[in-house]
C-alpha cells in the first residue's frame, strides 16, 4: 500500500467516524419517515400505553433520549422525531420557526393514531415544546422544558443579550464557509462550553453528532433554527398572553439555567414545579442521565420527586 493510499484511508476515517457509538434505542422501536408540511421527519417509536414526545435540541438529535426512551417504553408510548433539518430528517427551506415546527409534531402525532401526549423539551426542543403546548393546550397532557430560554418569554430580553448566546444571530452563507469541514470544532464549543464538566460528553458522542451535522444543508437549517428565533419570540410574546393550564416542570442545570428555568416557565403557565441538577451544566442527558430520567419519570408518572 502506497504512503498516498495510506494517508486518504486515515483522513476518510478521521472525516467520517461510522464506529462511533451512542446508546442505541432498544430493538423493539422501529423509526420511520413522517412526511408533515413541507417536510419528512425521520421519527422513532416503541412502547404501549399514554404518548410521549421527546424533542432534542442544537448539538444532538433525538439520539440522544435513547436512555430515558427505553425507560419510558415499559408502559408508555414514545415517540422520538429528529425535528425538521436536524439529525436524518429533511432540510426544507423554510419553517424553522418554533409555532410552525409544533405543528409538524402534531402531524407526526396524528398520523400514529396519538391524540395528546406529554411533551419534553431540551435546547431548541425545548422551544419547540413550548410552542407545542401553547397552540395545542387541549393535546398536551403535561410539559417538560429543559435547560433553555423560551423566546419572548420574560425575562428573555435579558437572557439574550448573555455573551454565551452570540450563536443565536450566526448564520448565513459566509457562516456555513467558514465552519464547513470544520463542524466538530464548532460543536465542540457547545459541549465544552455549556457543560458542568465537558467530560460528561464523551468521544463516542462527538463524533456521532459531528458526522450527522456534517451532513449536506445540516449546518444551513441549525443556523435556521436560531436565526427564526426573533420571530419564535414575537409569536411567544402572543402566546404568553394566555397561561398554559397543564403541569409543567422546568429543569435547570445548575451550572446552567439552574433556578431561571423556573423562572421563565412561571412568566408562561400556571402550574410550574422547578428543579436544578447539581453540578450539572446543560447537557443533562449526557451529564446526569439517572438523575433527569428519574425527575422526568416521576413527574409522568404524577409522583413526588425526590431532591437530587
Amino acid at each position: 500500500m502506497t504512503r498516498l493510499v495510506l494517508s486518504m484511508l486515515l483522513a476518510a476515517m478521521i472525516s467520517f467516524p461510522v464506529s462511533a457509538q451512542v446508546t442505541p434505542f432498544p430493538p423493539s422501536f422501529r423509526t420511520q419517515d413522517i412526511q408533515t408540511d413541507a417536510a419528512t421527519l425521520h421519527v422513532r417509536v416503541g412502547g404501549k400505553g399514554p404518548a410521549v414526545v421527546l424533542l432534542h435540541g442544537f448539538g444532538d438529535t433525538g439520539d440522544m433520549w435513547a436512555p430515558l426512551a427505553a425507560d419510558l417504553a415499559h408502559d408508555h408510548t414514545v415517540v422520538v422525531p429528529d425535528l425538521r433539518g436536524m439529525g436524518l430528517s429533511s432540510h426544507p427551506d423554510s419553517g424553522y420557526d418554533k409555532k410552525t415546527q409544533a405543528g409538524d409534531i402534531r402531524s407526526v402525532l396524528t398520523q400514529l393514531g396519538i391524540d395528546h401526549a406529554v411533551v419534553v423539551g431540551h435546547d431548541i426542543g425545548t422551544m419547540v415544546a413550548y410552542a407545542y403546548a401553547a397552540r395545542y393546550p387541549d393535546k398536551t397532557d403535561r410539559l417538560v422544558v429543559m435547560d433553555a430560554p423560551v423566546p419572548g418569554i420574560p425575562p428573555w430580553d435579558q437572557i439574550v443579550r448573555l455573551p454565551a448566546l452570540w450563536h443565536f444571530d450566526f448564520g448565513g452563507p459566509d457562516a456555513e464557509r467558514l465552519v464547513a469541514g470544520r463542524e466538530r470544532i464548532y460543536l465542540d464549543r457547545f459541549w465544552n462550553e455549556f457543560a458542568g464538566d465537558p467530560s460528561k460528553i464523551d468521544e463516542a458522542s462527538r463524533q456521532h453528532y459531528a458526522a450527522l451535522y456534517a451532513r449536506p444543508g445540516a449546518m444551513h437549517s441549525a443556523f435556521a433554527q436560531f436565526r427564526s428565533i426573533r420571530q419564535d419570540a414575537e409569536d411567544n410574546k402572543i402566546s404568553m398572553t394566555k397561561k398554559l393550564p397543564m403541569p409543567v416542570l422546568a429543569i435547570g442545570g445548575e451550572k446552567s439555567f439552574g433556578t431561571n428555568e423556573a423562572v421563565v416557565m412561571r412568566n408562561a403557565a400556571t402550574n410550574v414545579t422547578g428543579l436544578v441538577v447539581p453540578a450539572a451544566g446543560h447537557w443533562l442527558m449526557e451529564e446526569a442521565p439517572t438523575i433527569t430520567i428519574n425527575a422526568i419519570r416521576s413527574f409522568i408518572d404524577g409522583k413526588p420527586m425526590t431532591p437530587p
